[in-house]
């Protein structure tokens, strides 16, 4: 069946709602069960045996301007054991510098659409052009689970469209039968064998089929172990359908965090360490001031609140909500670009405010965001100083700044500061010392050698210095007076005339004084 233009948005229509962000379709039914089949309100039911699938196909034309999200509500009636939804758009011609259609596609259940509302069944974004969901299983992305009786809603994103419109067609087929039975879902554990106290190194950024990824999450260990890992985060754009498959992938030498990459449509942010299983939404932009309230969402979950790679050149990524609350933010992401280089310096540019005023300061991290081959998993990692081996330890770590980023595990280093009274401190801590008391900066680093070594204040680069040997040493005086806080940079060759060369490892900083 063909239910044409029943998914138009006329631009009277569009107009007419206003600055709503999304917008609701007409209704996709279907055949309601038969008299006498049984199946209570919103309930499953096992239908009448042999009863043939049902396809409904729905074309439309989203135009410029249209909302974040469209939703195509469908009637799902009793006895529906599978739920399977494909999508096709079109692409336009045209000109240079205009962006093309691009539509992201996921799903909600009969309990709603409400913005952070129990209805979230799945989200693929524009990874994949098919799902299902079924009680025992469902496509990556997606959770599975009963087809209950109710209004689901098709929810579609249109990332970008082009100036004559996006044509699409959603086809829905319902299968019918008994359903099976839901496994229950097994989580990796909070806690690894660890080495008590230690550095531990991890890769917080990284996507795997379960999004827009490439990888399974059985390649994913492999490649973490081999990139000499302790502990990786899971980050699937908008879902945690991930989380519950790890089983068996887990060990002794390797702990996984569960997590998300919430991708809004002012910026991307890692909740890093969440409770398994636990959705947190992106459907708002800056504009709306609900980030906030989704931040406090992360910390009630468990986890940690951190800007990804935000300057990113993509649509979209460009973190538009500010760091208030944040914990952290994410400096590197991948391979060292541009970009990258502008976000080490709005962050290096925010830490002397904060001393000054007493406020918070934020600690930086990198990972690698890794999706497919060639992306290099822990290039980058950051290195944690913590307590144990498990989530929270790791988590208070890098929420404290006692952390550097390497680019892979061959890269090791120790930064201290320590005063003329016998006192030190460490990455990410104050050494208290008087304002004219000399105070001597030590970085030791382990496998960078032809990089160069810098020492960096509030000032600027100050010190710099070539690492001939591997491992190398070098040593900066200075005053709390003349420097608020030292971090240090080993940066490799630089390859364009003026200008610095990549990170090859940097630290948190250690601040001064009183």
């Amino acid at each position: 069946m063909t239910e044409n233009g029943s998914g138009s948005i006329g631009r009277r229509g569009l107009i007419a709602s206003g600055a709503a962000t999304a917008l609701t379709l007409g209704t996709v039914t279907f055949a309601h069960a038969a008299p006498g089949d049984g199946g209570g309100p919103g309930g499953t039911h096992p239908g009448r045996p042999g009863r043939p699938d049902e396809t409904r196909v729905v074309h439309g034309t989203l135009p410029p301007g249209s909302p974040d999200f469209v939703y195509l509500p469908v009637e799902v009636p009793h006895g529906v054991k599978e739920l399977a939804v494909s999508y096709a758009y079109e692409k336009a011609n045209v000109p240079p510098g205009t962006q093309n259609n691009a539509l992201d596609i996921g799903i909600f259940d009969e309990r709603g659409t409400a913005l952070g509302g129990a209805g979230f069944r799945g989200w693929s974004g524009g990874a994949r052009t098919a799902f299902f969901i079924r009680a025992d299983d469902a496509t990556p992305g997606y959770l599975r689970g009963p087809v209950r009786a109710g209004t689901w809603h098709i929810a579609l994103g249109p990332y970008t469209v082009a100036p004559h419109g996006l044509p699409y067609t959603v086809t829905i087929t319902l299968k019918y039968g008994e359903a099976d039975t839901a496994p229950a879902p097994v989580y990796p554990p909070p806690r690894a064998k660890g080495r008590g106290r230690a550095w531990y190194r991890g890769d917080c950024h990284l996507h795997s089929v379960h999004s827009d990824g490439g990888r399974t999450p059985a390649e994913i260990a492999v490649l973490a172990r081999a990139a000499g890992l302790d502990f990786i985060n899971t980050s699937e754009h908008n879902t945690t359908s991930g989380h519950r498959a790890w089983q068996g992938l887990w060990g002794d030498d390797l702990l996984i965090m569960t997590g998300e990459e919430i991708t809004t449509r002012n910026g991307h942010v890692l909740a890093l360490g969440t409770e398994p299983g636990r959705f947190i939404d992106w459907r708002y932009r800056a504009r709306d001031n609900r980030f906030g309230h989704f931040a406090r969402q992360v910390r009630a979950a468990g986890g940690l609140v951190v800007p990804a790679h935000p300057h990113a050149t993509c649509v979209g990524c460009n973190w538009k909500f500010g760091f208030g609350d944040a914990d952290a933010v994410e400096v590197w992401n991948g391979t060292y670009t541009p970009d990258d280089e502008v976000s080490l310096a709005e962050w290096d540019n925010s830490l002397g405010p904060s001393a000054r005023s007493g406020r918070p300061w934020l600690p930086a991290m990198g990972n690698s965001d890794a999706h497919r081959d060639p992306d290099r998993i822990g290039g980058p990692q950051t290195v944690v100083l913590a307590d144990d081996l498990t989530t929270r330890a790791i988590q208070a770590g890098l929420r404290a700044g006692r952390s550097y980023v390497a680019e892979s595990a061959a890269l090791s280093l120790s930064f201290t500061v320590s005063g003329g009274h016998g006192q030190h401190a460490g990455i990410g801590e104050r050494l208290r010392a008087a304002p004219d008391e000399p105070v001597t900066a030590r970085l030791e680093v382990t496998g960078a050698p032809g990089c160069t070594a810098s020492f960096v204040t509030d000032q600027g680069t100050l010190h710099t210095t070539t690492l001939a040997t591997s491992p190398a040493t070098t040593t900066w005086e200075t005053t709390p007076a003349y420097a608020t806080y030292i971090r240090a940079e080993v940066r490799h060759p630089a390859t364009t005339p003026g200008l610095p060369g990549p990170l090859a490892a940097f630290t948190n900083p250690v601040f001064l004084g009183g």
